[in-house]
């Protein structure tokens, strides 16, 4: 089984510079590639210098996430893609559990490993933790963090799982699913397109799956921020966007219902005098607004829809019941 390593980067010399050693180290049987989004600092110089062996794909525009990497992955043939942020250290053998759990699951299309803080490692990071899910309004959370609470890695999640999402920071793609998805949907630019895919993934009878014997440390936001207005804008309007091309059913009510929650959210960081977020949540719902049309076309055109969110709010579970860890809900 041939892998591809393809880390995207983006004006990222600094961070490459700290975590390629481990993933060359660490990726003996796997072919490397550095996907450029038309940086304008030295990364292609820095590697071109010091890392001859790695394969340079040169995009001709940053195109974010999504764009970034439908556009480098056209022309690899690899049989299993993984998509790898610049700001991620790997671990001995980290490649193996996963390769075994792509050749015994044939219907396995998308893997995520365990997923913990570069800066804190016995805990879990914020962007995939122990594997995603999502509730029936569109809120993403994950095995080991609900909202902002983090678990500490005690070996809790050390299993082989059935999960809803993959983290966009470590995603292990069969490269056939990908290519008969169409990749990610490029509106997004950033942020969610995981979820979204993998939501197609499984509307299309795939699994996604978490191996937690395989991990690595993630430091999040290094490209942006948990705390950018621009952040908080692109997750809400994303996630929007999600919902509404996949979520099985009625949609109003649960839009209606997912809109007032959101209103709720921009009431918080109003209290919290975080009013540029509040501002964010407002032009996502403008843009959510101004793109329904096309989101709607996009639903028509989407296979089976079926149900994999929880059924009740991850937002009342945790706001109001004070459920605060996976296992509590």
């Amino acid at each position: 089984m041939k892998i591809a390593v393809v880390i995207l980067n983006w004006n990222g010399q600094k961070l490459l510079k700290q975590f390629l050693p481990s993933v060359l180290e660490f990726s003996k049987h796997a072919n490397i590639y550095i996907a450029d989004n038309a940086s304008t600092d030295d990364s292609i110089k820095f590697i071109k210098s010091n890392y001859p062996s790695i394969q340079i794909i040169q995009n001709q525009e940053n195109g974010g996430y999504a764009k970034g990497y439908n556009d480098a992955l056209k022309n690899l043939d690899e049989d299993v893609f993984c998509l790898l942020n610049s700001d991620v250290e790997v671990t001995e053998n980290w490649l193996a559990p996963i390769i075994t759990v792509f050749k015994e699951n044939p219907k396995t299309a998308v893997v995520q490993p365990k997923l913990l803080d570069y800066n804190k490692k016995d805990y879990f990071e914020y962007a995939g933790a122990g594997g995603g899910f999502i509730d029936k309004y569109g809120y993403p959370y994950c095995r080991g963090r609900l909202f902002n609470t983090i678990e500490k890695d005690t070996g809790q999640y050390n299993d082989i799982a059935n999960i809803f999402w993959a983290s966009g920071a470590c995603f292990f793609i069969r490269s056939q699913v990908f290519n008969e998805l169409n990749g990610f949907d490029e509106s997004f630019f950033a942020h969610m397109e995981e979820i979204d895919l993998c939501w197609r993934v499984k509307n299309s009878g795939y699994s996604v799956n978490y191996v937690g014997n395989s991990q690595v440390y993630h430091i999040g936001g290094a490209t942006l921020k948990n705390t950018h207005p621009k952040k908080t804008y692109l997750n809400f309007r994303n996630s929007l966007f999600t919902l509404t091309k996949n979520a099985k059913g009625s949609l109003l009510p649960i839009i209606f219902i997912r809109l007032i929650l959101d209103g709720f959210a921009g009431i918080k960081f109003l209290l919290e005098l975080k009013p540029k977020h509040t501002f964010s949540i407002l032009h996502a719902h403008f843009s959510f607004y101004k793109n329904l049309g096309q989101l709607l076309k996009k639903r028509k055109l989407a296979k089976t829809k079926i149900k994999y969110y929880k059924k009740t709010s991850i937002v009342v579970d945790y706001f109001v019941n004070n459920k605060t860890n996976y296992n509590s809900l």
